[in-house]
């Protein structure tokens, strides 16, 4: 179960990251310098990555604690997607525009 939790956390953290990455291009696009794009995207755009994290947290909250009876089986999927979706948050939003940047700084 924690196996379909950690294919459900890569496809949301990617997500995420891509939100980051796209509206930077497309402010590069616009004429803008690679540090002012990613600080324009850094400002912007965490807004929708915490909203989304958040809402599947708390929403994977009852689940992890496995009040219910048979709920056991379903725990481990939860816990992987709270504790993943945790670290996924600090690591697109301070990773990403890192390596972004360190990609693109020739530009």
């Amino acid at each position: 179960m924690s196996l379909m939790g950690v294919l459900m956390l890569c496809g949301i953290a990617a997500s995420n990251s891509i939100l980051i990455v796209e509206f930077a291009h497309r402010l590069e696009q616009q004429g803008e310098s690679v540090e002012n794009a990613i600080v324009g995207a850094c400002r912007v755009r965490p807004r929708p990555i915490l909203m989304t994290s958040l809402a599947t947290i708390i929403g994977m909250i009852p689940m992890a604690l496995a009040l219910g009876t048979g709920s056991e089986q379903y725990a481990p999927l939860a816990r992987a997607i709270i504790g993943g979706l945790t670290a996924s948050v600090i690591l697109t939003v301070y990773i990403v525009p890192a390596a972004y940047r360190f990609t693109y700084r020739d530009r």
